[in-house]
């Protein structure tokens, strides 16, 4: 006799994407961040207000593809999130040391949610309207440039990425943006991108120092748009085989 009751296979559970970003306003300055592709591999990027006067932002590069780590960036993100108003409301708030605890406990969750070893390069700052300050800190991510009168500098590296080791530490320094300063951060993919036609190298961070040296005066937005737009010719718009993502952070007064 047939059963009555007939087996079925358990749906898989959906998929959970980190919530998507809506940046905050800041006094004085402009945040802005676009990407470029179809959210093939670990690209992530948030920023949220943590104080009156402080917004901290982040740009992780989870190794994988993205249906592997969707799960993965969501922990991040709300770590990130919830973690990083905690630490940065405080009163008696030391930026470093918040910056420090944050990095250890996003790295720790990586290393636990992927029960393993994810390498995640990662750049995370706290910007402070009200005196112009970036503490950071650089996980093995592609450095950080900072464009002011003097040039073009950069915020290298100050730590292993995240989601290697379980007790890896990082350092978090602080650096003053003066009025008209530009901060920019992209992706590996924007600077490993090959080139098409005449130039095969990779496009390369003195590309991007060039491109943000010679940027003319706008919006974080038409920054990044600009980086996005000269890697796609650069490539003669071939199709993406990496997420590429820029991120701009502009101190106006």
């Amino acid at each position: 006799m047939r059963s009555l009751f007939q087996s079925r296979t358990p749906e898989p559970p959906p998929v959970v994407e980190p919530v998507p970003t809506v940046f905050p306003k800041i006094s004085g300055a402009d945040l802005a961040a676009v990407f470029a592709g179809k959210r093939i591999a670990g690209d992530f990027y948030d920023s949220i207000r943590v104080s009156p006067e402080r917004v901290l932002f982040g740009l992780l590069d989870v190794a994988g593809r993205r249906e592997d780590n969707r799960a993965i960036l969501t922990v991040a993100q709300d770590i990130f999130r919830n973690l990083g108003k905690e630490l940065f409301s405080r009163p008696d708030l030391n930026e470093s040391d918040a910056m420090t605890e944050l990095s250890i406990r996003i790295n720790r969750a990586l290393i636990e949610s992927s029960k393993g070893v994810r390498p995640c390069p990662a750049f995370i700052g706290c910007y402070h309207e009200m005196f112009g300050t970036l503490c950071y800190t650089n996980a093995g991510h592609t450095p950080g440039l900072l464009h002011d009168r003097t040039g073009v500098s950069e915020l290298a590296s100050t730590g292993l990425p995240l989601g290697l080791f379980s007790h890896a530490t990082l350092d978090a320094p602080t650096v003053g943006l003066e009025p008209g300063a530009t901060l920019l951060l992209v992706s590996r993919g924007v600077i490993e991108c090959d080139g098409r036609g005449k130039c095969t190298d990779e496009f390369g961070l003195d590309r991007v120092k060039d491109l943000l040296r010679s940027a003319p005066e706008g919006s974080a937005h038409q920054l990044c748009v600009s980086i996005m737009n000269a890697s796609a010719e650069f490539t003669a718009h071939s199709p993406l085989r990496d997420d590429r993502t820029a991120l701009a952070l502009l101190r106006n007064i």
